[in-house]
């Protein structure tokens, strides 16, 4: 995959997901390592008070970025962006279902479901700018939400993230990402 060097807004999402954007890893907010890979990917950051018809005026494709995947590589980010505008599709990054997942009907636990038609939503979400212009607004700032919607709407083309990507959602995540990224 090619990175993309052209111009493209985006943001860190911390809306709806607690303190834990504010924990640290490897001595640093979640909050500001995310900004940073964003930051470093090349596309230009925006706050949530910036209206959305002035993204649309841009012309450029928009990243989400979720602080609680703080360590997605900046060279990842860019990998996405470049894919969403040469394909102009939605690119959402995902991983891999690794657990058992059952399923359950009236409190019967029941066969094991496929890993492989399963997706962990990761960062990065990616519009590009045909896509930001048919948009009002980012649909939600939950990230399975978004995915969702987009999907149902746009073309959407699925990033396998690295490891280093993935979304945390507990204080014991946090320290499973810290101890894979240790150097």
């Amino acid at each position: 995959m090619s990175e993309y060097d052209g111009p493209a807004l985006g943001m860190v999402v911390d809306q709806g997901r607690g303190s834990l954007p504010y924990s640290l890893i490897h001595g640093e907010s979640l909050i500001a390592c995310a900004a940073w890979g964003l930051g470093d990917s090349g596309v230009t950051p925006i706050d949530f008070s910036t209206e959305w018809a002035g993204v649309v005026d841009s012309g450029e494709p928009f990243v989400l970025h979720d602080a609680l995947c703080p360590l997605a590589p900046a060279s990842f980010i860019s990998q996405c962006l470049a894919v969403a505008v040469e394909s102009d599709t939605v690119v959402i990054g995902f991983r891999p279902v690794t657990d058992t997942v059952k399923q359950v009907a009236d409190g019967i636990v029941g066969g094991t479901v496929d890993r492989t038609t399963l997706r962990a939503i990761a960062s990065p979400i990616v519009l590009p700018a045909r896509v930001v212009a048919e948009l009002d607004a980012v649909p939600s700032y939950d990230f399975v939400e978004l995915a969702s919607a987009l999907d149902a709407r746009f073309p959407v083309t699925w990033v396998e993230a690295p490891s280093e990507a993935r979304r945390v959602s507990t204080a014991d995540e946090l320290l499973v990402l810290e101890a894979l990224t240790a150097r």
